[in-house]
């Protein structure tokens, strides 16, 4: 990566290995996500994504190595300091709050002081991206589709004010053409200047809808480039570990 790149990333894993007990579910893994961008992160189940988003977060510890926003460590930080400092995840499974309205759902994604005082702009913010949920407004959530249960987790999510957004298998047992709504909509929360980070399964999808993609195979980035500079065949490939990648063949920034 050139020194221009350098300065534009926001948050950065060097070598981050993360223990369950015996179990190694990351392995040495080091990822890069430069400001204003979509970066995917591509693999089976299992694989270690969301290990990688929950150690982000701070809800898990790692063994050893570092996650830095902006150069300074965060690892080690409680998950609200996390959220204060600009990094808010949609966790896997449309989990949201079932019987609390949607609009109690969203107040709650802005519980840190600062989100506090903006909260009317942002609530105005999610209902304009996700105007299905205006209609839903006082209605508990245990009332809403699948396809509604996760615009609502994405938009709790951005009422935290978030710099980085992480989303773990969003399009997860969902329609078609609510997946498409869903991924337009990130478009969208992009264009304001929110960088994403998108967990997904679907190599097409992933490849569509990022700038930067890595594969994860068993808990190590096993090949990664630049989304439009990558074949579905290559992503295939590393996907189900039918290929060896070596450093020189991973596509790395430059």
């Amino acid at each position: 990566m050139n020194a221009d790149n350098q300065n534009d990333i926001l948050l950065s894993v060097d070598r981050l290995t993360v223990h369950y007990n015996q179990f190694k579910a990351l392995n040495d893994v080091s990822i890069q996500v430069e400001n204003g961008s979509v970066v995917s992160l591509i693999g089976s189940n299992g694989a270690g994504k969301s290990t990688l988003l929950n150690t982000i977060m701070g809800i898990n510890k790692p063994t050893s190595g570092k996650v830095l926003l902006k150069g300074q460590e965060i690892q080690g930080l409680a998950t609200n300091k996390i959220v204060s400092k600009g990094i808010c995840l949609s966790p896997e499974g449309s989990q949201v709050f079932e019987k609390l309205s949607v609009r109690e759902n969203l107040m709650l994604g802005a519980y840190l002081p600062e989100a506090r005082k903006h909260m009317d702009e942002s609530m105005d913010k999610v209902l304009s991206l996700f105007p299905m949920l205006k209609e839903k407004f006082e209605q508990t959530a245990d009332f809403l589709s699948g396809g509604q249960r996760q615009m609502l987790a994405i938009g709790r999510a951005i009422m935290s004010m978030p710099r980085i957004l992480m989303c773990d298998e969003i399009s997860l047992g969902l329609a078609p053409v609510i997946i498409q709504d869903i991924y337009e909509t990130l478009e969208k929360i992009k264009a304001e200047g929110v960088t994403i980070i998108l967990v997904e399964q679907d190599m097409k999808r992933s490849l569509l809808y990022s700038d930067y993609a890595y594969i994860i195979l068993k808990g190590s980035v096993v090949l990664e480039g630049y989304s439009g500079e990558l074949s579905e065949e290559e992503v295939s490939d590393a996907y189900f570990g039918l290929k060896k990648y070596s450093g020189s063949e991973t596509g790395d920034k430059e």
